[in-house]
């Protein structure tokens, strides 16, 4: 079976890759990014993780045919009434100052957190994930997962990507950033998610 994973991202394909390996291995699974398909990327005009999710992947299985797996994540930052989230990639801007990227986004972040005390920092991360059997699949699958921490005052950890290395998982003591790939994908928003689509996927 091929499957086409309806991102860009180099990161959440990476993360993507080694969970399928992990789990479906077996079973004649074949992952294959939208970039190799040369799929032109959908426009992410929707208010929510749902609808943003929804739109890539039926973009995916218009322009390839096949079926299409996507995802639509970010942090939600308690103290910011929610913000980044869907605009979690694109939180900072050429206009304001900061730039864009990753880079650029938690320096936003960092500036917006500014003088709020480590017991208001608590956030999350949240990945819905849509799998559509084709364009016009009348019950796309909904899959969603979560991941609690709280934002840490600078950045901590060489690994991950995006906000990793400030949200601190309390459970680990540590930033997401800090954790091994392995465990990483045990406990991230993304792993979640792709727990609940193996209980209840249906192909």
């Amino acid at each position: 079976m091929k499957l086409v994973l309806a991102s860009g991202n180099a990161g959440k394909l990476r993360e993507f890759s080694q969970l399928f390996a992990t789990h479906f291995a077996d079973q004649g699974i074949e992952l294959i990014s939208q970039k190799e398909l040369k799929v032109t990327e959908a426009e992410e005009t929707g208010m929510t993780f749902e609808a943003n999710a929804l739109l890539k992947a039926r973009n995916a299985c218009e322009q390839t045919g096949l079926p299409a797996l996507a995802d639509d994540s970010g942090l939600e930052v308690d103290a910011l009434q929610g913000e980044p989230g869907v605009f979690s990639a694109r939180f900072a801007k050429e206009d304001d100052g900061f730039g864009v990227g990753d880079a650029a986004n938690n320096a936003k972040l960092l500036h917006y957190m500014q003088g709020i005390p480590d017991e208001l920092r608590t956030a999350r991360f949240r990945c819905i994930l849509v799998y559509m059997r084709s364009a016009d699949d009348p019950q796309p699958q909904v899959f969603e997962g979560s991941w609690e921490g709280r934002i840490l005052q600078s950045e901590e950890g060489g690994g991950g990507f995006g906000y990793d290395p400030l949200f601190f998982v309390p459970s680990e003591e540590c930033s997401a950033a800090s954790l091994t790939k392995e465990r990483k994908n045990e406990l991230s928003h993304r792993g979640r998610a792709i727990t609940e689509l193996l209980a209840n996927w249906r192909r």
